[in-house]
């Protein structure tokens, strides 16, 4: 039954008119790992043998994702982004090449060995005349490329947006996406038109965006540090009046990927991280080197509480609710939900001050719209989602929060929240805290 079920899906992805993606992939935000932001484009593996953009690298990350434990967790997708072609697409065929010196098996053998461990293989082009790095990019080949990250059993294609006329883009986006639908292969489709028409000043067709794509990159690349975290959460809660309504199972916002891991973050401002990202819905995709990350890095990367929030059915994107006394208050809807609509949620809070000693802040419940009279239960979710109490929409909520690390002379401190009853507690935030407030039920 399963396997005619899988063949029913397949056949509708087949015959559809393509008229929208309908590929009914990515219902949850994807997972998984991209090499950029860690590896940007380094080429020379004579010199950087561990480093450079090659087969071996993705092999090898690939025995790690599942070797550490990310696999089991929903990490399934690992992702070749720009630099993996020849500068130059074939004489003949007019096809695109992967570099013959560092992918000297072929991407259709890296994605049989992607496979092999249980994965998923996605892979980078550009909707230009060239990738960002110089490459070739797709226009005037869209229905030879489409065809060929099929041949290669892809499963996950991102499009960037470099040397491209953003005009052309509300009808050439779709358009590669149609060509994805139309080889019959299932194929994740990862768009970034909305980041280069912003950057010119040109406000993205959201209805379009989320009928034709499963992803989209909203605003500037993360670099590895706090203060590009910050910025992309300015972004976020700026324009969530007008972007946070597309999001949704089979369409997300892409804040960029987790940087846990590297250079540029403190243990607690990964926490940070980390925790806004899931209250974001927004995908999990790692950018680091496995084999480095640290144990307690590791640990939050794979907290299953964390997880849980980021890839919670409902598919709400969360909101900055309130600014008070410059800490930051985000906020999520998740399950379960009561029969009377009154639902669970995730909630942040986000030190933006200066202060050396930990600030005392405190907010009613139905301050943050949680307003159920049957109260929440609060647990811990940074902590193994240990009970912490009960509360009531009238109760009040105290807490104080610890300076997280330094960003333009600011100290910055997190503590998230879910929400599932009515009580009055008063944690010391050590960082960054993440509790679970559920909806009671009795």
């Amino acid at each position: 039954m399963r396997k005619i079920q899988k063949f029913l899906v397949l056949l509708t992805i087949m015959i559809c008119n393509c008229y929208a993606l309908e590929n009914g992939l990515a219902r949850t935000p994807p997972m998984g790992w991209m090499h950029w932001e860690r590896y940007r484009c380094i080429t020379d593996c004579s010199k950087y043998p561990d480093e450079c953009i090659s087969e071996q690298l993705f092999k090898r990350t690939s025995d790690y994702l599942v070797s550490e434990g990310y696999a089991d967790l929903g990490y399934e997708y690992i992702i070749i982004d720009d630099c993996w072609l020849e500068k130059t697409r074939d004489n003949i065929t007019e096809k695109l090449i992967e570099d013959r010196e560092r992918f000297p098996s072929g991407l259709k053998a890296l994605a049989d060995y992607i496979h092999g461990k249980g994965l998923k293989f996605g892979l980078y082009q550009d909707f230009g005349t060239q990738t960002c790095a110089g490459y070739p990019g797709v226009i005037k080949h869209m229905a030879l490329d489409a065809q060929s990250f099929a041949d290669w059993d892809v499963d996950y294609v991102k499009l960037d947006g470099c040397y491209a006329d953003i005009n052309e883009m509300d009808k050439g986006y779709p358009e590669f996406g149609r060509l994805l639908n139309r080889t019959g292969r299932p194929m994740v489709y990862s768009c970034s038109w909305p980041v280069y028409q912003e950057d010119k000043g040109k406000l993205p067709n959201y209805e379009a965006l989320k009928k034709h794509c499963n992803l989209w990159r909203n605003w500037q690349d993360i670099d590895d540090s706090l203060e590009s975290v910050f910025k992309i959460m300015d972004y976020f809660s700026k324009n969530q009046d007008r972007i946070q309504p597309h999001a949704g199972p089979g369409h997300w916002n892409d804040p960029d990927m987790l940087i846990l891991g590297n250079y540029g973050l403190s243990y607690d401002q990964s926490k940070l991280q980390m925790a806004v990202w899931s209250i974001l819905a927004a995908p999990l995709i790692m950018s680091n080197d496995l084999k480095t990350v640290r144990p307690e890095i590791r640990e939050i990367l794979q907290n299953k509480h964390i997880i849980a929030v980021d890839q919670d059915p409902l598919g709400i994107q969360g909101r900055r609710l309130l600014l008070k006394k410059d800490i930051e208050v985000w906020s999520r809807p998740i399950i379960p939900v009561r029969t009377d609509g009154n639902q669970s949620y995730a909630v942040a809070f986000v030190s933006r001050r200066s202060d050396g000693a930990p600030y005392a802040i405190s907010f009613r419940l139905n301050e943050l719209n949680l307003v159920s009279d049957k109260g929440y239960i609060v647990t811990d979710l940074y902590d193994n989602n240990r009970f912490v109490g009960n509360f009531r929409p009238a109760d009040v909520f105290k807490t104080r929060v610890i300076p997280n690390g330094k960003f333009k002379h600011t100290l910055h401190t997190i503590s998230l929240l879910s929400i599932i009853s009515n009580y009055i507690i008063l944690p010391l935030l050590s960082g960054v805290t993440f509790f679970k407030f559920e909806v009671s039920f009795f």
